[in-house]
């Protein structure tokens, strides 16, 4: 069983950054590709950014290319998610989870953490 934490979540000004933390334990694959999710009130989680098991791939949801910059240390075990520029349609709840790419891309992941709330202030 793979566990998963997510910490660094808070509130920040618009214009302001935070970067989110998912660190694992348990039976991890290091093979496996990490992503981060997101879900604002009233909306459906959406795909925020993917890594492949060596973070020479990484993928981003247009809405956060170029502010957002996902990451890992595998030595570590953590995957990290640097957020600048932050507005404040970036509030939401954050989640990490892991799996193979494909599922994480699809948001079909079968381990997920139990998220990091992030409020951007306008």
């Amino acid at each position: 069983q793979v566990q998963l934490v997510e910490s660094g979540g808070g509130w920040v000004q618009a214009g302001g950054s935070l970067r989110l933390s998912c660190a694992a334990s348990g039976r991890t694959f290091s093979t496996y590709a990490r992503g981060w999710f997101r879900q604002a009130p009233g909306k459906e989680r959406e795909f925020v950014a993917a890594i492949n098991w060596s973070g020479s791939s990484t993928y981003y949801a247009d809405s956060v290319k170029g502010r957002f910059t996902i990451s890992r240390d595998n030595a570590r075990n953590t995957v990290y998610l640097q957020m600048n520029a932050l507005v404040p349609e970036d509030t939401a709840v954050y989640y990490c989870a892991e799996d193979r790419m494909s599922r994480v891309v699809a948001g079909t992941c079968d381990y997920w953490g139990q998220g990091t709330q992030v409020t951007v202030s306008s």
